[in-house]
């Protein structure tokens, strides 16, 4: 199996977290609220008011989200075994995150054996983290600067497709694969859809938010492994990050 044959040390997992740039609807500028209800058109209809919508849109549109945490995550293999890494760029600044993501690519992550992999990355994560990127005048590090290569140049593996071996169907969560491969996951009290509500109205939100995050690179590595068929890291072997 190729997969196999991938150097572990020289794949970086992430994850992203994102919120509305401006939390309520009502407290955009009208050019905005014109912007998005032009964007969002085909999915307003008399069940769901524009309100409704951008709740749940407007985070993953980088158009009118923001990047508030990206988690990575590498593995060492070590004489004893595996042990996963874990690292977090995090905050209201999303500028200097990015600048600090970049950095920890060009630094570590530039040559052509290096490799990203996220869970439905190549339709969210890296699109997301580019065009956030270029909004900020960004210039993209060479590991997503995908413009003019060939798809086989391109170094960005995606759980997600990996799963559907060719099948464009249906999208099949990160949770609900870690499920059916029996990968434990801690039970959080926050999921995907409370991050904006836990960013903007908790004082210790981010906080919550970047240890969430970091679990989800966990369990994406977890399922890297199993469809390698690898055996999972031990929890001991898990090192989170404190900053």
């Amino acid at each position: 199996m190729m997969l196999k044959k991938l150097p572990l040390r020289k794949i970086l997992f992430l994850d992203i977290e994102t919120v509305p740039q401006i939390y309520k609807f009502q407290d955009a500028d009208e050019k905005t609220k014109e912007l998005f209800s032009s964007k969002t058109r085909f999915l307003q209809n008399d069940e769901k008011t524009i309100e409704e919508i951008y709740n749940e849109r407007a985070s993953i549109y980088a158009e009118f989200g923001k990047i508030i945490c990206i988690s990575v995550g590498f593995v060492n293999e070590k004489v004893t075994g595996k042990q996963i890494r874990l690292k977090s760029f995090y905050g209201d600044d999303e500028e200097t995150l990015l600048r600090q993501f970049k950095q920890l690519l060009e630094d570590n992550y530039s040559d052509s054996s290096s490799i990203l992999c996220g869970h439905n990355a190549k339709e969210f994560d890296f699109p997301y983290i580019c065009r956030r990127m270029l909004i900020h005048g960004i210039e993209l590090p060479n590991i997503l600067d995908i413009a003019g290569k060939k798809p086989w140049e391109i170094a960005h593996i995606d759980t997600m497709e990996l799963w559907k071996f060719g099948d464009f169907k249906a999208f099949t969560s990160l949770a609900l694969l870690c499920h059916v491969f029996n990968i434990p996951t801690p039970k959080d009290d926050i999921s995907g859809a409370d991050v904006a509500r836990v960013y903007y109205e908790e004082e210790n939100g981010l906080e919550r938010i970047k240890t969430y995050c970091e679990k989800d690179v966990v369990a994406l590595i977890q399922l890297f492994l199993k469809m390698r068929g690898e055996a999972l890291v031990e929890d001991e072997e898990v090192v989170f990050s404190n900053s």
